[in-house]
């Protein structure tokens, strides 16, 4: 908003000689790394009042888990306001709409993803949370499928708009694959290599849906240790900020020879914002957590990291950067599948995976450090996998 109003009064501020003051914010670095700091400060300064506010609502978290240990390991947990998501999720929109360009279809596409699954998730939540005060029998929160549905349809939606957004760009369509360039290098045009797959329109958004409702659900199930999805967030969502500065610029793509996509620079302020708004939660959710997150924060943050991979064309590099949601994810699918094939038999202790470690002796604190570390040598390795093309 601030950037448009700028536009908009270019020639009174001009008058008054107060232009040049002002025209850094045409800089999109200098608005994406403002971005951290204005939700970063949101964050800070309204944390204190929206966990008097959950406490007083009383929607405080009662983890109750299969396992008779976990759950005495994690008993101190009980009563801790959850929901916080809420201060996340103001935070980031506040700050896209007063640092984002808003006539840039991007970054509209990005707040309907955020603000889509932060309702999705808060309903689950308040459904949870509150089953206690409604009537006897009344279910708590909503059903896997419903989340799925619902998680699917804007994953369809963003699908089917970012193709949209690709006009006749080849490059926007391209599937970014491990050791493959984009561009041929050596050529001044963006010449695509021969072997670079273009996506058909359906493929486009069956990839987008996948990614968008499946990381969703890998950020919300890695959700279970105190400060642990805000760190890994941070360090993924700052990884995209870099990303999208790249891929907006035709001659820094073409230099790392992966996809240029025309107006996703602008998505570096949705993941400054994103990466501000987290760091912030980090100060109060860090061990012993004041406040949790809750589905309210953990799916919107998914959905966007999956959302920002998708508009950049890098959904395969997403899977090594977010590599510790994945693995959470798959540790759950695979303790699941197991179970059902052999009858009750178990290949963790516990799942998702931060809790076999868990019960196997490290104390909470270590298991989140560990996985944070995991975390940046999940994005050394996509840097290293960048450069080998």
């Amino acid at each position: 908003m601030l950037y448009n109003l700028l536009q908009s009064w270019h020639d009174w501020l001009e008058s008054f000689g107060g232009y040049s003051l002002l025209q850094v914010l045409y800089q999109i670095e200098f608005r994406a790394f403002f971005a951290v700091i204005m939700s970063f400060t949101i964050v800070l300064l309204f944390g204190e009042r929206t966990i008097r506010w959950l406490l007083k609502q009383k929607l405080g978290d009662s983890p109750e888990f299969y396992n008779a240990d976990l759950n005495e390991l994690m008993s101190r947990k009980a009563n801790v306001p959850t929901m916080g998501g809420i201060l996340i999720v103001a935070a980031i929109l506040v700050t896209i709409l007063l640092l984002g360009d808003l006539f840039n279809r991007y970054i509209l596409l990005a707040i309907v993803v955020l603000v889509w699954l932060a309702v999705l998730g808060g309903f689950d939540d308040w459904l949870k949370l509150t089953t206690a005060r409604r009537r006897p029998g009344a279910r708590e929160g909503l059903y896997a499928w419903e989340k799925l549905l619902f998680q699917l349809g804007i994953g369809v939606i963003c699908g089917m708009y970012l193709w949209r957004l690709t006009g006749d760009s080849e490059s926007a369509r391209a599937l970014t694959l491990p050791f493959q360039r984009t561009y041929m290098p050596g050529t001044e045009a963006l010449a695509l290599e021969p072997s670079v797959i273009i996506l058909g329109w359906l493929p486009f958004v069956i990839i987008t849906m996948l990614w968008i409702s499946g990381t969703s659900n890998a950020v919300n199930i890695t959700d279970g240790m105190d400060g642990l999805v805000s760190g890994l967030v941070l360090i993924a969502s700052l990884a995209l900020m870099l990303l999208a500065y790249i891929a907006g610029s035709s001659g820094r793509a073409q230099y790392m020879l992966f996809p240029f996509v025309e107006g996703t620079e602008e998505l570096m302020v949705v993941a400054g914002a994103m990466a501000g708004a987290v760091l912030g939660f980090l100060w109060f959710n860090c061990s012993p957590a004041r406040v949790f997150m809750g589905d309210t924060g953990s799916l919107p943050l998914g959905g966007l990291l999956a959302y920002l991979a998708c508009a950049i064309r890098q959904e395969a590099l997403l899977l090594v950067i977010g590599g510790v949601f994945y693995w959470e994810l798959l540790s759950v699918m695979m303790q699941v599948g197991y179970f059902k094939l052999t009858g009750g038999k178990r290949i963790f202790r516990c799942s998702p995976i931060h809790h076999h470690f868990h019960l196997g002796g490290w104390s909470e604190s270590q298991v989140v450090a560990r996985f944070w570390i995991l975390g940046v040598v999940c994005v050394v390795i996509a840097a290293v996998l960048l450069k080998l093309r």
